[in-house]
């Protein structure tokens, strides 16, 4: 097994190349550099960045695909998945050509306007132990993993590396490893461009072998040297940080992942990431005590060119019930009687807790509840968060009832802000489990949780588990704007356009569009299997297209038995379905 891991691992990449046909060709040779402009005013009718933009706003500025034609749209093409694994994909759209990332360290670049592949980059990967489960499962669950910059494709792998592709070709032109894969370090989501450094955050800090350290790094654009690094759970620049795990010394603490990308304010020179759960999971077994566990379960603001923390705040103190709080920062700018004020929106975590931050200084604005929970009882006016002490167990094998659960509320799936109706449009789920502490044996390659998750149920009184939540935003408050509950739990992205519509998709496998202002369903599409990733749209030749991914979801999955009339595909399904609308006289 050893001789076969070093030789994986010196023959590290592989590269499947497609002999494209003439047209095929003439879409690569038109290809143009992504420049730092292009990313800091993304150009209308490309898709360049996961969230569309440096703010991880998810909003397109197209608007041919409106309240009024969205009823006309029609596929377009379709193409299958080049794995199977968790469907969290994002594509990417440049010049005609959309780059299309898979779980397992997978890129295919398609012409955008006719389906055809272009070529495809294989990352090989070492052979993992059978019993490191957790760890492979990291390989399973990539998300946005790429990124574009120049004329490169940035991937990060699942045995910790960052890849620079050829765009035109899918050549590797540089490699670094950055951390060590068989300590259980892997990267399952991609990187943020900023100027000529790739910001990457990497994942697997919940494994047996990462104790100590989890990372925020920054990286050289053109040669992959690191520049800096933050460590979420050792900051000697913060003896707080450090009081906060109690006795806990830093080689035995756990967790503290950033897993999703973070969001990039060029004007203040600042990066904003989420930061997740404590490692184990219950205070009983990490030996923390009542400490708040810094910086779990918070936002860090990060200076881009050193990466020093500037500020940051915690959203959920001692967390005991994995209900982490790394997903989605979005920057907003909102004039209000002629001032303008920088916000941080986000439903950073599992408990669907809405909050708005000043960016600037990191001083809490407001908090807002959507789905149903029980582990925060209060949030004071200078922001600092008080838990349910009665749900923290106190005893092995005591459980305690927590809602939301592991798989509820505000997941990876990453919510939408609309600059023309000023709101945020959150995929939500409403669930609760039992959560019980045990003890169990670290071993390499699996996770330090030591915790048994009970069935995912509804909330008492509830029969829907979906939710899809409207929240007007300013700098003083959230308010309802609508809400749209179902029975099948939101399982994909959502997006909001200029033609007034907000896109996301369910475990029934329904694609819908929503009308921005009311809620109301003005379309849905049925395909194979659930929505997943994130839908994003672009424009080719005065035309413009929709993307929807579809496959495997764990969201779907894990709460299923909540609306079992609508039984799960036994396939994974994972593709794309690409739609545009009907040319007249069709």
């Amino acid at each position: 097994m050893l001789n076969l891991r070093k030789h994986l691992l010196i023959a590290s990449t592989a590269l499947i190349c497609v002999a494209p046909g003439a047209f095929a060709q003439s879409v690569l040779d038109k290809y143009s550099p992504v420049t730092s402009e292009m990313l800091t005013t993304p150009p209308k009718g490309e898709w360049l960045q996961w969230r569309g933009d440096y703010s991880n706003t998810g909003f397109s500025q197209l608007d041919q695909i409106n309240k009024d034609t969205v009823k006309n749209l029609e596929l377009a093409w379709a193409w299958p998945m080049a794995d199977v694994g968790i469907q969290e994909t994002v594509p990417l759209i440049h010049d005609g050509v959309m780059f299309l990332q898979t779980s397992n360290g997978i890129v295919e670049a398609l012409d955008a306007k006719s389906g055809d592949l272009l070529w495809t980059y294989r990352h090989v990967l070492p052979q993992l132990p059978e019993s490191w489960s957790y760890q492979a499962n990291q390989a399973r669950r990539q998300k946005n993993s790429i990124a574009l910059a120049g004329d490169k494709v940035i991937l990060t792998t699942p045995d910790a590396k960052l890849v620079a592709l050829d765009a035109k070709t899918g050549k590797v032109s540089w490699e670094k490893q950055v951390l060590d894969w068989q300590k259980g370090y892997s990267y399952t989501v991609g990187p943020l461009i900023a100027g000529d450094k790739i910001i990457s955050a990497i994942s697997g800090c919940s494994i047996a072998g990462t104790a100590g350290g989890c990372f925020i790094m920054a990286h050289d654009l053109n040669t992959g040297e690191e520049l800096w690094r933050f460590n979420t759970i050792n900051d000697p620049d913060n003896p707080k940080q450090g009081e906060s795990w109690g006795e806990v010394p830093p080689e035995n603490r756990w967790g503290g992942t950033p897993w999703t990308t973070g969001s990039y304010d060029p004007e203040l020179g600042m990066t904003y990431w989420g930061v997740g759960m404590p490692g184990p999971y219950a205070e009983l077994i990490r030996g923390s005590a009542e400490g708040k566990v810094l910086y779990t379960n918070s936002t860090l603001a990060l200076d881009v060119n050193t990466g020093k923390l500037k500020w940051y705040y915690q959203h959920l103190p001692e967390d005991n019930w994995d209900l982490d709080s790394p997903f989605e920062r979005i920057l907003v700018d909102q004039d209000v009687d002629g001032a303008e004020h920088k916000l941080l929106i986000s439903v950073p975590g599992k408990n669907g807790i809405a909050f708005a931050l000043d960016r600037e200084t990191g001083k809490y604005l407001w908090h807002k509840d959507t789905v149903f929970q029980n582990v925060v009882t209060k949030i004071d006016d200078d922001g600092t968060v008080h838990i349910n002490r009665d749900l923290v167990p106190t005893a092995v094998g005591q459980p305690v009832h927590a809602c939301t659960s592991v798989s509820g509320g505000k997941l990876w799936q990453v919510g939408s802000y609309s600059p023309l109706t000023q709101t945020y449009y959150v995929p939500l789920t409403e669930a609760c489990n039992d959560v019980t502490p045990t003890q169990s044996e670290f071993t390499a390659g699996n996770a330090v949780g030591s915790v048994k998750f009970g069935p995912r149920v509804l909330p008492e009184g509830q029969d829907k588990a979906g939710l899809f939540e409207a929240l007007s935003i300013n700098p003083t408050q959230g308010d309802h704007l609508w809400q749209h509950r179902q029975r099948e739990a939101p399982t994909s992205s959502v997006l909001a356009t200029a033609g007034g519509l907000v896109f996301g998709g369910d475990a029934a496998r329904y694609i819908k569009a929503f009308d921005d202002k009311t809620g109301d369903v003005l379309w849905q599409q049925r395909l194979n299997a659930p929505i997943g990733g994130s839908p994003v749209t672009y424009e080719i030749d005065g035309e413009q297209y929709l993307v929807v991914p579809t496959g495997y979801s764990n969201s779907a999955s894990t709460i299923s038995s909540a609306f079992p009339e609508m039984p799960l595909p036994n396939g994974t399904g994972n593709s794309i379905f690409v739609f545009k609308l009907k040319k007249d006289g069709q």
